[in-house]
């Protein structure tokens, strides 16, 4: 069975699965979420400090999410 995802042209570092973290916005490949990394960076931590806690990701994959939320305010 496939799997619904959504990416866009606009985002394409970022995906949203209903089957990965209950559909919400999250970095392609991982189950980080955009919220996570938003807050993250919204309790004091640096780019940095996310890269070296998360070695997986990579400042373009932090700075999408940014964009993301940018692009997509309620």
């Amino acid at each position: 069975m496939l799997k619904a995802m959504y990416s866009s042209s606009a985002h394409p570092l970022i995906s949203i699965d209903p089957e990965v973290r209950f559909g919400r916005a999250c970095i392609v490949g991982t189950r980080i979420s955009v919220e996570d990394v938003l807050g993250w960076l919204g309790n004091g931590m640096s780019v940095e400090e996310v890269l070296r806690d998360f070695p997986q990701l990579t400042e373009e994959q932090v700075r999408a999410c940014l964009r993301y939320a940018a692009n997509h305010r309620a």
